[in-house]
Order: structure tokens, then sequence, then C-alpha cells
């Protein structure tokens, strides 16, 4: 009996060991005793608790309002040497603190932008020569970009320092039909020099009388000046008369051919005739006094709210020279930047002050800003 009795414990015990092996899981392996590595279980949400997207940080753009600052001595001469202490802006009258500056020996990003309508009294020649010009009286860090304009816009060069490519640009210009002079400003305002930092500048060559934009307006570009942390030149020639004598009068043109010298570099082929569209009509957009004057006040207004100035230039001489005058005013500016005050409302007008502590000085700056619509303080 005994000896059935251990062999019956003997079968038992077997049984079990076999059982307990059974349950082991298996592994990649297949080794039986290799561990298995739960998913740590997710813990439950408190009522308090914020969702992923509350707990994701909030970006808030800022804008700095930069001012370009003139400072000149009592015989208009340009004073350096100043530093940011010798500097004070007022927003409201209420002292800000310069967050940003930049002396005259900095770099400039330069917009040149020129009327390449039918109705430019001057020559391609001209318009590219004095072009030419004002880019080798630059800096050889300044960046230029080129733009032009007639019915279409043309961005014939983006900001670079590389004078045989701007010089490209310049000759690559041509003379066509319409004017969308507004359209042309507010693409070099709003899709380009927006997203440039440091000093900036817009040279703009035209009448200002626009004839073919749809897109944009006067009154857009002009308040988009108020936003706009650069400085605009206008040079600005009158070509009323001549409009007025164009009047109703198809002008024959010629196709260009490879090889020409004239400002139209075009296909090979025979030059055949080509009929480009009179001026316009009595009263028709773009000939009328009542544009001319619009035209005129509007780049004024260009110049006024950016802190730039206007020039005239009915002769290649006075050409010449505007171009000349501004690429010496743009070594003369210093760039002052502070945050708009908390609570400031986005498209507000706000009048600012620039003081000098140095005796005898006068300075030219913008006395008004608008914060842009996407900037929400500090």
């Amino acid at each position: 009996m005994r000896q059935v009795f251990l062999l019956l414990l003997l079968v038992v015990l077997a049984s079990a060991v076999f059982a307990q092996s059974r349950r082991l899981p298996p592994t990649g392996n297949g080794k039986p005793n290799a561990r298995t590595v739960e998913p740590t279980p997710t813990p439950a949400k408190t009522p308090d608790e914020p969702t992923s997207e509350e707990n994701e940080i909030v970006k808030v753009e800022t804008q700095i309002v930069t001012v370009p600052v003139r400072v000149i001595d009592r015989k208009g001469r340009f004073v350096g040497g100043l530093t940011k202490e010798n500097f004070k802006v007022f927003e409201n009258d209420v002292q800000q603190p310069i967050e940003y500056f930049s002396n005259e020996a900095e770099p400039f990003t330069v917009a040149l932008v020129l009327d390449m309508s039918y109705s430019t009294k001057f020559q391609i020649s001209d318009i590219q020569s004095a072009a030419v010009s004002f880019i080798s009286q630059l800096g050889p860090r300044d960046r230029v970009m080129v733009v032009s304009f007639d019915q279409s816009v043309h961005l014939l060069c983006e900001p670079t320092s590389d004078r045989a490519q701007i010089y490209r640009a310049i000759r690559s210009t041509k003379i066509a039909t319409g004017t969308s002079l507004y359209e042309a400003v507010d693409l070099v305002m709003n899709e380009r020099l927006k997203r440039i930092r440091g000093r900036k500048a817009i040279i703009l060559f035209t009448d200002g009388v626009d004839t073919t934009s749809t897109r944009s307006n006067d009154l857009r570009n002009l308040d988009d000046a108020m936003e706009l942390d650069a400085l605009v030149y206008p040079i600005r020639y009158d070509t009323y008369q001549d409009v007025q004598a164009m009047k109703d009068k198809p002008v024959i043109m010629n196709k260009p051919t490879i090889g020409t010298t004239g400002p139209f570099p075009g296909k090979t082929g025979t030059s055949i005739p080509a009929s480009i569209p009179s001026m316009g009509t009595p009263g028709g957009r773009g000939t009328s006094a009542e544009e001319y004057l619009r035209a005129e006040e509007y780049l004024n207004q260009l110049a006024l709210r950016t802190g730039g100035r206007i020039y005239l230039a009915d002769s290649f001489g006075n050409l010449n020279s505007a171009f000349s005058k501004i690429a010496s005013e743009l070594r003369e500016y210093y760039s002052l930047g502070f945050y708009p005050p908390d609570g400031t409302e986005s498209g507000r007008l706000r009048k600012i002050k620039v003081r000098v502590d140095k005796p005898d000085v006068a300075v030219k700056a913008r006395d008004s800003y608008v914060l842009g619509k996407k900037a929400r303080g500090k």
C-alpha cells in the first residue's frame, strides 16, 4: 500500500509541473521563462485637467515699431556718430523703452520700383542708366530688389547684393501698356518688405497715375504705409501734357528684333508695325486733371507717412540728381524700435515723437504710426 501511495504522489506532482509549464507565455525566441511587459494603463482624466489642445503653448504675435530717423544740424548736414543713449521716443507723450537701434553704418534693403507704362516721359535707356547709376552709389552690403510694372507687376530680382544680378534685372525692363501702380506698391509693402528685418526703403519712379489696378487702390496703399517700417522715396514726373497730346491717337511701334539697340529687346524676325491702343478718350481713366492732382497727393502722402521725401524729375538731369540724393540720404539714417504699449489697439493712429539730447539739431522722422492688425501687444 505504501508503494502505491508514493506512486500516486509522484504522478500528481508531475501533472502539476506540466500544467505550470503550459501557463508560461511564449516569447519570440521560444523561451518560456522570458517576461512579458504589459502597457502602462492611462490614468483617468480629472474633471479640471486641461485637454491636450489646451496644454499647447499659445503664441502671441508681437510687432516692434521701427522709426527711421534723420538728424541734421542748422546747415542741413547729417549728424552722425550718435548712439542709442542719445535718443528718446515718446508715444502719445509717454516715453517708451528703445528696444532696437541701428546706426547709419547698417546696410539697407532697397526696393527699386519702376513705372514702365507707355506714358512715361523718359526713354527706357535713360531710366535704366539712371537706375544703374543709383545702384553703383549704394554700399556693398546694401541689398536691392527690382520691380517693374505696366498692366502687370514684374518681380525681376529678389533682394540681393549681387550687382551683376541687379544690373541684369534693371536692363530687362521694357515699356508696355497699362499702369498697375497700386498693385505694385501693395506687393512690395505687404508681400516683400514686411518679411525683411533691418533698414528698408522703397524708391518709386512714376507719375503716380494708375489705370489698371483691380486688386488694390490708393487708399489701401496709404493705410498700409502707416504700418510700414520703411521709407518711401517717390520720384515723380509729370506726364499730363504728353497724355493730353496722345489722347485718341493710336501709337505705332515696331515689333522688336534681336540685335536692335532700342528699348524693346525681342525675338528674331522682321520689324512689323504693331498698333498700341490710344491713351484713352476724353474723361477716360488716367487722363483727367483731377486724376493727376490725386496722383500728386498720393505720392506726397506716401513720403510723408513713412518719413521719406518726394523728388521731382522732369528731365534726365533731374532724374539722375534725384537718384543720387536718395542714395546719399540712405546713408544718413538711424533706426529706432519700440514695442507698442500693452492695450494698444490695432488699426488706431498713434502719435510718436523722437528727441535727441544734442543742441542745435533737427530731427526728421515720421510723427505717427498704425499698429498692424496681426500685432496684439507684447
